[in-house]
């Protein structure tokens, strides 16, 4: 097994240390759902949404980087960049490894969407995305160690970084609370 340092390993064990080990893919996942569905950014709500997913209340460090995390998002789903990263095993894990996480995100992506959507239909756009996500979070065990399950699992989660801001942009029609511009004159 690898002994990465990655963001991903680190999370897991801040979220090891809660006593119930959940996937970091699957809370980010969880996070990045229940923002593109329009629960906004306040803090506590998310808290509570975590907390419920590792079945306790969070020790002020959990609550720290779940916050951090949330911030994270909040500047992905809000900047000019057109994609948000994922919080899966770096590239040197096991494809297995990886494509399970990927499938936790997507997972947890749809019961944050589900948990958090207010009434009112989707386009046939966001609905496809969403059944796409639902296909992913299926098919996870399909990759096998290859080139090819390699390059699959690329494909999967290059779509996976840009597919949540068509439903970010669709399910928050009032943007984001921005900086005033500086005046030209």
């Amino acid at each position: 097994m690898p002994t990465s340092n990655s963001p991903y390993s680190a999370f897991a064990a801040l979220l090891a240390s809660t006593g119930k080990p959940v996937s970091p893919a699957e809370l980010h996942g969880l996070l990045l759902g229940r923002s593109c569905a329009g629960a906004g950014f306040d803090p506590e709500p998310w808290l509570v949404d975590a907390g419920e997913l590792l079945g306790v209340e969070p020790p002020e460090n959990v609550r720290q980087a779940l916050i951090g995390l949330q911030e994270m998002v909040k500047g992905e789903l809000s900047g000019s960049d057109i994609a948000v990263i994922l919080l899966l095993p770096s590239d040197d894990a096991p494809l297995a490894e990886r494509a399970t996480a990927l499938g936790q995100w997507c997972q947890g992506f749809l019961d944050g969407f589900g948990l958090t959507l207010r009434d009112g239909a989707l386009s046939s756009d966001a609905m496809e995305v969403l059944q796409d996500i639902s296909a992913i979070a299926q098919v996870q065990s399909a990759l096998d160690e290859s080139e090819d399950g390699e390059s699959d699992y690329m494909e999967v989660m290059e779509y996976l970084r840009v597919a949540p801001l068509l439903l970010f942009t669709e399910c928050n029609k009032t943007p984001l609370a921005a900086a005033p511009k500086p005046s030209l004159h």
